[in-house]
């Protein structure tokens, strides 16, 4: 996601249109979630152009990408080739009669062997500070996609997902381990827009950890929250975006804190931390942001910003309380997000194409997939 060289070429297909209307309240359909799932096949077994995030402790660990993370070796980086396959076991969990769902499955199988699931198990033992955070919160939201799917009604790539979600698990489990250690080491959280954010990692965690019934592990992660999140104070929104953010600081925290406090207790908690957030006469300041070129894989971040705020805003105005007047504004911003970030999809060389149809399709989804 970092920054692919600007010439590359789009991805093949069709770039999804902007949904009208209010695309996080529309159906999401087979079609449109294709087109997302067309630009991470276009990438997962795509080798090259890589950005290689790679600490060598002797010679012959100078290898291609292919070799040292056998799965995970496609899609510029890491943690993309990671969400990519999210993306694919998302969409052909849930149109398994899509043409486009036969592809994803085979692409799935071709990544997910015991040989290849093995390499990356051996390459993160050696490797205790690798993708942290981001990266390994991915890795284990694309387990609960596989877990969810193994564990749901039977159909094409049931019992595919079934094994696919059995191999991975013990790599999720130690990406979720280490979550939670450099999570309790922590005396800051890391407010940042990009993937060293520590409250948009500690989210998909925390899902993963009560999807998969790791209730020891949730109770960690959701202390870490409170002592690193419980005390915040606003004002902060006036501060966003930074340049090349694809997360928001602010709303990162908010969407984290809306995992571990009923609804009363969010509302005072935003009154605190972020009073700015739903105030009407500063929603003007909230406007999607556009990146100038799209060509470049760090302005591009501004897309994808779109469509986290978009689905933060929304996932945190429905665990308000059902009178809180923040819930309007908050709606009516995300949708403003939410269109914006569909749009730009019809304008995306390989630089965000190799990472947008995850956020698309996350979004599309309610951000809690």
């Amino acid at each position: 996601m970092i920054a692919p060289p600007s010439g590359e070429v789009s991805a093949p297909g069709a770039p999804p249109e902007a949904a009208p209307g209010a695309p996080l309240g529309a159906p999401l359909g087979a079609d449109e979630a294709a087109r997302y799932a067309a630009l991470a096949l276009a990438c997962v077994h795509r080798p090259y152009p890589h950005q290689l995030q790679h600490v060598l402790d002797r010679d012959d660990d100078a290898r291609p990408p292919r070799a040292l993370t056998p799965v995970f070796w496609g899609c510029y980086d890491w943690h993309s080739a990671v969400h990519g396959h999210w993306t694919l076991a998302a969409f052909a969990r849930r149109f398994p009669g899509h043409a486009t769902a036969a592809r994803a499955r085979a692409a799935l199988a071709t990544s997910l062997t015991d040989d290849a699931v093995a390499g990356e198990r051996a390459y993160l033992a050696r490797r205790p500070g690798f993708e942290r955070p981001y990266g390994l919160a991915w890795l284990c939201t694309l387990h609960r996609e596989l877990a969810a799917w193994a564990g749901g009604p039977g159909g094409p790539g049931h019992d595919d997902a079934a094994r696919w979600a059995d191999r991975l698990r013990p790599l999720a489990e130690l990406a979720a381990r280490r979550l939670a250690g450099w999570l309790e080491r922590l005396t800051h959280p890391v407010r940042a827009g990009t993937h060293a954010q520590s409250a948009f990692a500690t989210g998909l965690g925390l899902d993963w950890a009560r999807a998969t019934g790791d209730d020891a592990l949730a109770a960690r992660l959701a202390a870490a929250t409170r002592r690193l999140h419980g005390d915040d104070r606003g004002p902060a929104l006036h501060l966003e975006p930074s340049g090349e953010d694809f997360l928001s600081p602010a709303l990162g925290a908010a969407d984290l804190m809306r995992r571990v406090l009923p609804p009363d207790a969010l509302a005072g908690w935003l009154e605190r931390a972020l009073p700015e957030l739903g105030d009407p006469d500063r929603a003007a300041g909230w406007a999607p942001p556009v990146p100038l070129d799209r060509r470049d894989g760090r302005l591009v971040h501004l897309d994808g910003l779109c469509a986290s705020r978009a689905w933060m805003l929304a996932a945190v105005a429905r665990a308000l309380p059902a009178d809180d007047p923040r819930r309007a504004v908050l709606t009516v911003t995300a949708h403003a997000h939410a269109r914006a970030a569909l749009a730009a999809l019809a304008d995306q060389g390989y630089a965000g194409g190799h990472w947008l149809g995850t956020f698309a399709l996350y979004l599309r989804l309610g951000g809690d997939a």
